[in-house]
């Protein structure tokens, strides 16, 4: 777990190679099966595999229903993949190989572009943590469980 003044991240190893893992995050219909936050509902339109400047549709709850469209931002194929949607913050999956069998992968969301000093007084970030640990855990096990 990390945070810095902008940003909270945390990590996690699957035990699976970094293509495998990167697969899944980068199929925006896996994502409500991994997200920890309980807030995507499930994928409405997009792309079956997302790269650079691919823009994907929610179905999210938080509270009430809303939709969102997401844009990938940043794109590198097995190391690297990151998306915002009309606010300018970002969700970051970066992917690092341990040997040949397994990732280490870290989600990070950086609320830098946004108005910061605000978006930290407002316990976004705590709350994101949270929720990007549950992710990693549920991501892991996912892939895990596929791996067999």
């Amino acid at each position: 777990m990390a945070q810095n003044e902008f940003s909270v991240s945390s990590s996690t190893v699957v035990n699976a190679p970094a293509e495998v893992v990167f697969a899944v995050l980068a199929d925006p219909r896996k994502h409500s099966v991994i997200d920890g936050s309980g807030t995507v509902q499930g994928e409405i339109s997009g792309p079956e595999r997302l790269v650079l400047g691919s823009k994907f549709g929610m179905r999210m709850r938080r509270g009430i229903g809303y939709r969102i469209t997401n844009t990938v931002v940043e794109y590198e194929e097995n190391r690297l993949i990151a998306w915002r949607h009309m606010l300018p913050a970002r969700w970051r999956y970066e992917l690092e190989p341990q040997g040949d069998s397994a990732t280490r992968v870290t989600e990070t969301f950086d609320y830098a572009a946004m108005l910061p000093k605000l978006v930290a007084r407002t316990g976004l970030p705590g709350q994101n943590l949270r929720s990007i640990e549950a992710t990693l855990q549920r991501l892991k096990a996912h892939v895990e469980e596929k791996q067999g």
